[in-house]
């Protein structure tokens, strides 16, 4: 969004000293009729013997999700971001939310997630990125005397690294504050994928790098009463502290922290809302601005692969298995719409574990000596790299992890779920696990067979968001058509693509002609009518 502000019909706007921006209004009273204001603020208070909550930055909403006993499945998929040629051509919409401390930004943040009701939004807090404190500074902090209210509280230099990064679309981690013991947990939070990013934080607009990456800024602005009562049932509950403690912090350093830092900001805001979370109108006007800015971004890439025409020959990265006797009866079989499901299980599995012996040899290796049990001397090879993952496409991909487990010992296997949005046609992404470190290994990605290459592209561009190099990437599929070949090769030049045999066009329903049917349904016996198991969602599968 442009420096131009939101424009806001049919409200009633109430100007503020030395600002002109809109003021989202709607009736809201600290006081009732038949109380004092500090018996009104009273009821807001914890109860006495409250029980206190460990409090860390991750205590948020997360986007709509199916959780089973091993995995976690959204509901609703990420769609494409990236083109045709394999980069990311839209960035995801940032939305900066400021306010003063306990304002109701997270609740704002909350609500506009449940108002988007679309994929993938992330959102991430400020309060992840204060410093990690020396002893002399904890000492500060446990008697209240450390100002956690002022900009150089915070590590801004990984926190617009950050950002920047998690706009892109690349994978991130996210540091986890305990406030508690004021330091950084042991593990951090991995992040990856959105469509919008909400970033909410006290400082949100403080520093010029950070304003830079905010298409939406938004302002929360709470009565300075209320927010002190939020702030000591916050941290009475939640942080451990005592009250003594958090009104001397507020008087000493929060509440000349917002006059100084926070106030003036509203001024660059797009948007004020006051009332936070219950301003129903002004969050209905910001997810009505967001969904508009996400249609202009949406793409369509399965249709520009399908209408591609493809009249170059196949690329040189591509390799297919020699076509022996041995390997043209297994296919003579698989290929069979009589075979048996037993018979093509067990003929599947010896076409793909030639097919991963063949991959192998792709590896990078190096000549090195050693003993024989006769004392001689032998000159031989060995893989020289990091490390090996095997990363299957569910659910068809899945059947191939045997094969490279049998060759491959130890190698460490990750998943990713794609399939095709009924209404779209394009893939979605839904579920994702993939090892730590995985950006230093060589990764074998495999799918059962390829088609627009559509689901293809999209896992290959998961794992270059992961920082994964493209060529240590390794495509590897019983079955392809050249449709599939040429859109991997175009937009992935360095992926070293392998099959078995490629066949030369798709039919209307996107499945590889002659092809060999759908895979899936043959191979774990469904029809493909009736809906998945809950370990594999639901949805048809992105070719």
């Amino acid at each position: 969004m442009e420096n131009s502000r939101l424009a806001l019909p049919s409200l009633d706007v109430a100007t503020l000293p030395g600002y002109t921006g809109p003021r989202i209004s709607a009736c809201w009273t600290l006081r009732d009729s038949g109380g004092n204001s500090e018996d009104s603020l009273d009821r807001l208070l914890p109860p006495v013997n409250a029980p206190r909550r460990k409090s860390t930055t991750l205590g948020k909403t997360e986007p709509s999700l199916l959780r089973t006993g091993t995995r976690t499945i959204y509901t609703a998929g990420r769609p494409p971001w990236y083109d045709e040629h394999g980069a990311q051509s839209k960035e995801a919409f940032v939305i900066g939310l400021c306010g003063g401390s306990a304002s109701g930004k997270t609740t704002v943040a909350n609500k506009i997630i449940e108002a988007l009701n679309v994929p993938w939004v992330v959102l991430l807090s400020m309060d992840s990125f204060y410093k990690v404190l020396s002893p002399e500074e904890q000492v500060l902090a446990a008697n209240n005397d450390y100002n956690f209210d002022h900009p150089g509280a915070f590590d801004i230099e990984l926190l617009v690294t950050t950002l920047r990064k998690l706009k892109q679309g690349k994978s991130v981690k996210i540091p986890v504050y305990d406030f508690t013991t004021h330091g950084r947990q042991k593990d951090w939070k991995t992040v990856y994928g959105a469509s919008v990013i909400i970033f909410e934080g006290i400082m949100s607009f403080a520093d010029k790098e950070l304003l830079e990456l905010l298409d939406m800024k938004i302002f929360v602005d709470t009565d300075s009463d209320i927010r002190l009562v939020r702030r000591l049932r916050r941290d009475i509950t939640e942080r451990g502290r005592d009250i003594e403690g958090v009104i001397k912090q507020y008087n000493k350093f929060v509440k000349p922290a917002f006059e100084q830092y926070i106030e003036p900001t509203m001024r660059l805001a797009d948007i004020v809302v006051p009332r936070g979370g219950g301003n129903m109108v002004a969050i209905d006007l910001i997810v009505q601005h967001v969904h508009s800015q996400l249609e202009e971004r949406e793409l369509s890439v399965r249709a520009v692969l399908a209408s591609a025409q493809q009249t170059q020959p196949l690329p040189q990265t591509l390799s297919v298995l020699e076509s022996t006797p041995q390997v043209r009866g297994l296919h003579t079989i698989i290929r069979n719409k009589d075979t048996s499901r037993d018979e093509f299980i067990f003929y599947s599995k010896r076409l793909m574990r030639l097919l991963i012996e063949h991959a192998l040899s792709f590896l990078p290796s190096q000549k090195c000596t050693v003993q024989t049990p006769q004392g001689h001397e032998y000159e031989g090879q060995r893989y020289h790299g990091k490390g090996m993952t095997g990363v299957s496409i569910l659910r068809a991909g899945e059947t191939m992890e045997p094969a490279l487990r049998a060759v491959c010992k130890d190698v460490r296997i990750g998943k990713i779920l794609i399939q095709t949005n009924l209404d779209s046609g394009e893939p979605e992404l839904h579920y994702l696990r993939l090892p730590k470190d995985i950006s230093e290994d060589h990764v074998i990605l495999m799918d059962s067979t390829v088609s627009t290459g559509a689901a293809a592209m999209m896992a290959v561009r998961v794992l270059l968001d992961h920082d994964v190099q493209e060529d240590k990437i390794l495509l590897v599929s019983l079955l392809m058509a050249e449709l599939g070949v040429h859109s991997v090769a175009y937009a992935f030049p360095k992926v070293k693509i392998i099959t078995t045999a490629v066949d030369k066009s798709v039919d209307d329903f996107l499945q590889v002609v002659p092809g060999i049917g759908d895979f899936g349904d043959r191979y774990f016996g469904t029809d493909g009518t009736s809906a998945w198991s809950d370990e594999e969602g639901q949805g048809r599968p992105g070719h």
